[in-house]
């Protein structure tokens, strides 16, 4: 029906309908777990310099909320860097890939799996890289943001 489908294992609070339009987005859901996964589509590319995809446990600004892992990609540099954030501590910064999956203009599809003791990340069906947990308590991690100028046409 145009509106989003959550697979995350809770209703999310907000009613996105598809596609959207995104400079900006964030999404609560009931927490992650063990085989959890993230979906993201996107149908057209507006040739910006990037885009992100956190997940988050909340959205509080004071103190910052633990960010469980920070995705960009840098069309320009052609990268696609991750990172946590955890009681206002920036982990080391991982870049390296095999290849950069994304083509300005193309659809992609990215998937964050939930696994024990990983993050596995997916761009458009192929595994890309691994991202080890930082936080703990997986639950926690509740909340989905999503910036850049994306036009997304799923996020599950």
């Amino acid at each position: 029906d145009g509106h989003l489908n959550n697979s995350l294992g809770s209703p999310v609070q907000a009613d996105v309908c598809f596609p959207r339009l995104v400079n900006y987005l964030y999404l609560r859901f009931g927490g992650m777990y063990l085989g959890g996964s993230l979906l993201a589509e996107r149908e057209t590319f507006c040739l910006c310099c990037s885009f992100g995809i956190s997940l988050t446990c909340g959205e509080s600004e004071d103190p910052p909320a633990d960010i469980a892992i920070e995705l960009k990609a840098v069309f320009t540099d052609r990268q696609f860097v991750r990172n946590s954030c955890v009681a206002g501590e920036w982990g080391e910064e991982q870049s390296s890939i095999p290849y950069f999956p994304f083509i300005p203009d193309q659809p992609f599809r990215v998937e964050i799996l939930c696994e024990h003791p990983r993050f596995r990340v997916f761009v458009d069906g192929h595994q890309l890289f691994d991202f080890y947990h930082r936080i703990e308590t997986l639950s926690a991690i509740d909340t989905i943001k999503i910036n850049g100028d994306l036009q997304l046409t799923k996020l599950g």
